[in-house]
């Protein structure tokens, strides 16, 4: 295993660099300075997935016939580094890197002639309805029921956590086909438009950001919700092994480009306020400390990941190493934003409601300060969303050690 960068690779590392240089203009920048966990609004995450899709790097991971931008395992690497470094927008992940690769694997050519191309140039957006209240970490005891009608299933219950269901045009869902038989036997995967009558969203407000700012989650219901059994997703039943395979991809993602990102604020944001001293905060004693243990915490998971993603290219899947990338980076980016509230102090205090406001009204403190304290508490939810870290540890321990 190489873990260096060939001539090739560099040349691509200095092309990515020069076209966000580019495309990442002054607005987006203005935007992103004030986000809590790395995404803007619709419009501004429709408008940089657009530029993307233009230069054919919307989808890296993508068949080329697709619209997939044929990267090699390190060009893959070095674009999703590139991009964290700079801080640019995170894409939605839930049509891009979530249901996609579903739909590439499992779903028939016409879902795929229907689904992928809005899917990649942003024009449809998606939500994942996947716990339920009472089924989060224990996916597999949903009970949301799918009951067969000629052509049309019936769905009636609910999903609870659904990020940004008021924006989506689509929905792909688990449902509850069968109740024979082990809880994971009984579950199909269908996609369904949010359109569909029966369908009510309800906000759920959070610590991180209001109803009336940047709402994020959503409680979704369903009455008698007709879904055409065409819409479902391979076989009636099996819907488990395709959540499976989608959640090796929304937990096995890089962490340490963007934790570095956020570590370079963090040291920027030291660098200017003040400790109990008078002096720098940044040359204080205990917290360069913790800055240090950080970043030796962040190096050695980049190598992990660099040593990981090398098996992707050679035709290994990620497997329960997916499981270890969520629980590592998940709980470095809580640490790294509980260090950014300490950083600001004070000037966390003054809640911003709305981060991506047109408002001309000033913050108490600096601009750096406004998203301190919602990306804290934003961060709270990394280590349950995707499946709880405790879940992770159990898949863990029976996939690697056998116990």
């Amino acid at each position: 295993m190489d873990l260096s960068f060939s001539p090739e690779d560099l040349a691509f590392q200095q092309e990515v660099r020069d076209w966000i240089a580019s495309a990442y203009d002054d607005d987006l920048r203005r935007q992103m300075a004030r986000s809590k966990n790395g995404y803007l609004d619709k419009a501004g995450q429709v408008r940089w997935q657009k530029k993307l899709a233009e230069r054919g790097w919307a989808a890296p991971d993508w068949p080329v016939e697709w619209g997939g931008a044929n990267f090699t395992a390190s060009q893959r690497y070095i674009y999703n580094m590139e991009l964290s470094l700079a801080g640019a927008p995170t894409p939605s992940p839930m049509g891009l890197k979530m249901c996609a690769p579903v739909i590439l694997a499992f779903g028939t050519e016409e879902q795929k002639r229907q689904h992928l191309p809005p899917i990649l140039t942003s024009d449809i957006w998606w939500c994942q309805g996947y716990s339920e209240p009472g089924s989060g970490s224990d996916l597999a005891s949903l009970q949301m029921k799918a009951e067969r009608d000629g052509d049309d299933y019936v769905l009636n219950g609910s999903k609870i956590w659904t990020t940004h269901a008021q924006w989506a045009e689509w929905m792909f869902c688990l449902v509850r086909t069968s109740s024979a038989g082990k809880p994971q036997e009984g579950i199909s995967f269908l996609l369904l438009r949010m359109d569909t009558p029966g369908i009510q969203i309800k906000p759920l407000p959070t610590l991180d950001g209001p109803p009336d700012g940047e709402q994020e989650i959503n409680q979704v219901f369903f009455d008698n919700v007709r879904v055409p059994v065409a819409n479902r997703i391979g076989e009636e039943n099996k819907g488990w092994t395709y959540a499976k395979y989608l959640l090796e991809f929304e937990r096995g993602n890089a962490y340490a480009p963007g934790l570095m990102n956020m570590l370079k604020k963090v040291k920027r944001i030291a660098a200017l306020e003040l400790a109990d001293d008078g002096g720098r905060l940044i040359d204080d004693a205990a917290f360069r400390e913790k800055i240090t243990n950080l970043e030796i915490q962040v190096a050695a998971l980049n190598a992990t990941e660099l040593r990981i993603f090398s098996g992707r290219g050679a035709g290994k899947a990620i497997g329960p190493a997916s499981s270890m990338l969520k629980c590592v980076g998940s709980e470095h980016q809580q640490a790294i934003t509980e260090l950014t509230l300490e950083a600001v102090g004070t000037y966390a205090a003054p809640f911003v409601q709305d981060p991506w406001s047109n408002s001309n009204d000033h913050s108490a403190g600096p601009d750096y300060a406004a998203p301190a304290a919602p990306a804290y508490f934003s961060y709270r939810k990394a280590s349950i969303y995707a499946g709880s870290n405790e879940i992770q540890r159990n898949i863990m321990a029976k996939m690697v050690l056998g116990l």
